[in-house]
């Protein structure tokens, strides 16, 4: 069992927790998930990439949106609290100094491009780091990219915060430089990858994309996380989560997410229903 350190709320739903896990916190590379369960005997083992790390305290850091059961009964978890962690899992990102690296966030995606970010300007990349969201109050992580970051580009879907535009957009226009970008890296919603990936195929910049699948195990046994690359069946959590964005069967990818949507819509509304709930009843007791 881990314990929880601190608990922060970035947004309406987007919690970001510290974990005592010093083995992992150790190990961890830019790239790499754990496998959480709020409750140690029941509970859904939820993938979530490790947004940060301090070895020297022993902890990592996890950043989550509350969409179904699962995630709300961790977002209710308080400081002290323990929960079930597993990892680090994955295969790491293959760093190394390519040259000029654009990385592109979206939304709660900003988390896992975090350390990938990190890594690259640590090999010696010029990196330029591309946020974005549909609102300013979804933005996150944003004095972390900036200070790694040797541009810095936000755009949001209603231009309540940098450029009112869709992350594609100046991600064309980086692209359409010369010298073009020598890679470019997608993380956020899969259609947003996939459209990343669009936009980059026609110049040629190999562009990786962090793939977040339906996932039971973690050890590639129970193929719930399987996706087809380049037209061969791989497993997201053994052979991921990185994968090269030009190859990905998208549509197949997003049909298979979109399987247990409408339990976890109910279960969405059904925790904010309860939440309500108990809110009224504690100010009636009051």
């Amino acid at each position: 069992m881990s314990r929880i350190l601190a608990k922060r709320r970035l947004s309406e739903e987007v919690y970001r927790i510290e974990v005592e896990a010093p083995l992992v916190a150790r190990e961890r590379k830019a790239g790499q998930f754990v496998i959480v369960q709020a409750d140690a005997e029941y509970g859904e083992r939820i993938p979530l990439t490790i947004a940060d790390a301090d070895p020297g305290r022993g902890s990592i850091s996890l950043i989550f949106q509350a969409v179904g059961a699962s995630t709300h009964k961790l977002a209710a978890k308080e400081p002290g609290a323990e929960i079930v962690l597993l990892g680090p899992l994955g295969n790491p990102t293959h760093i190394e100094r390519f040259g000029w690296a654009v990385c592109v966030g979206g939304g709660i995606g900003l988390a896992p491009l975090h350390p990938i970010v990190e890594a690259l300007k640590a090999a010696g990349n010029r990196v330029t780091v591309i946020s974005g969201a549909r609102t300013k109050d979804l933005l996150i992580m944003q004095e972390e990219m900036q200070a790694l970051a040797d541009e810095h580009l936000v755009v949001t879907d209603d231009g309540s915060a940098g450029r009112k535009a869709l992350v594609t957009e100046p991600l064309k226009e980086l692209c359409g430089q010369s010298p073009k970008p020598d890679i470019a890296v997608a993380i956020g919603p899969p259609v947003m990858m996939k459209f990343c990936a669009e936009a980059t195929r026609p110049f040629g910049v190999r562009t990786l994309v962090s793939l977040n699948t339906i996932m039971i195990d973690g050890t590639g046994m129970c193929g719930g996380c399987r996706v087809t690359v380049g037209g061969e069946t791989k497993f997201v959590c053994v052979d991921g989560p990185e994968f090269d964005g030009h190859l990905v069967d998208w549509e197949l990818m997003m049909s298979r997410l979109k399987s247990y949507k409408k339990l976890e819509d109910e279960a969405h509304e059904r925790c904010h229903l309860e939440q309500a709930a108990e809110r009224l009843a504690a100010g009636g007791a009051r």
